[in-house]
């Protein structure tokens, strides 16, 4: 499986959104930080990074006795994976039906404005 197309689980996001605020960390290290917002177990967290190191979301360095993990990808390469997959599952693959689902009638004068500005960069790039 391509590294990139790897799609976290919601709580496979959790850890990961910690760990990129705190990396490299150990279990323990991301225990804490994670029970500061929700209950989990330190074994928990630590079955989820060991699954998570299987599927290749994050690397471990045995080096040490703590084992420390990183996450693979970034935050943008993830959020792109996301992306992908819920625009191919969820839209059949319309960019344009996931943006018109996301703006619907809720985006305001100054948010469309911003949307007009990143189309216009993004159509003079394209050319």
């Amino acid at each position: 499986m391509n590294k990139n197309k790897r799609v976290p689980t919601s709580a496979e996001l959790n850890i990961l959104n910690v760990l990129w605020r705190i990396q490299p960390a150990t279990v323990r290290t991301l225990h804490e930080h994670i029970s500061e917002t929700q209950k989990i177990g330190y074994t928990t967290v630590l079955k989820m990074l060991q699954i998570m190191h299987e599927k290749g979301l994050v690397t471990r360095d045995e080096s040490t006795r703590a084992h420390v993990y990183s996450a693979t990808n970034s935050v943008e390469q993830t959020q792109s994976s996301l992306l992908s997959d819920i625009v191919n599952k969820a839209f059949g693959g319309s960019r344009f039906d996931l943006v018109m689902r996301a703006l619907g009638d809720k985006a305001s004068s100054e948010e469309i404005s911003e949307i007009r500005t990143l189309l216009d960069s993004l159509e003079k790039n394209n050319k």
